[in-house]
């Protein structure tokens, strides 16, 4: 089996998924990008599995705990079921950028046990991300990429470089049905 079955889309959260608003420890400042729910609908609707992978360092620099953490993301789940939309996977990486944690983007940690988790191919899967950690994450992983947002610098560097959600969901699906 390959193609869409076999794919999960691996996601951000910070600056993709939700308005980056610096360290969310408020439940309050959740709020999701503009397409985010739609483009995220639409390639559960094509059959992707999605996955959330999320560096929060804030946690490890006591900016604050796993509770508030817990609260942001139960928000933020909320916000994705107003779409009909459910994630399949969450990772997120709580430690400190010198740690040396293989779940701490760029390094590939995170995707790959959540590819094994989901019985995903990452050569058949995506990593959709706004910063150049995102993509080199991807890469590392075997997954195609692409950056959403302002950074032209790491999109320069991605498969796919989109301002916004339009036009993402699109290219993956076809990119998914192209051999590799």
């Amino acid at each position: 089996m390959s193609g869409i079955e076999r794919a999960a889309v691996f996601l951000d959260r910070d600056g993709t998924l939700i308005k980056d608003t610096g360290y969310v420890a408020d439940p309050a400042e959740v709020e999701l990008t503009a397409g985010a729910g739609e483009a995220l609908s639409a390639l559960r609707d094509a059959g992707f599995r999605l996955a959330l992978v999320s560096n929060q360092s804030g946690i490890g620099r006591g900016y604050f705990t796993w509770e508030q953490a817990e609260a942001v993301h139960a928000r933020f789940a909320a916000e994705l079921a107003r779409h009909g939309i459910g994630l399949d996977d969450v990772r997120y990486c709580p430690h400190l950028p010198d740690a040396g944690c293989s779940c701490r983007k760029p390094a590939p940690g995170a995707l790959i046990d959540s590819a094994e988790r989901l019985d995903v191919d990452l050569a058949e899967s995506f990593m959709i991300g706004d910063s150049i950690t995102d993509v080199q994450a991807g890469r590392a992983a075997g997954c195609r990429t692409v950056v959403v947002g302002e950074d032209r610098e790491a999109g320069q560097a991605a498969d796919l470089y989109a301002r916004d959600w339009a036009g993402v969901v699109e290219w993956i699906t076809a990119e998914a049905t192209r051999p590799r």
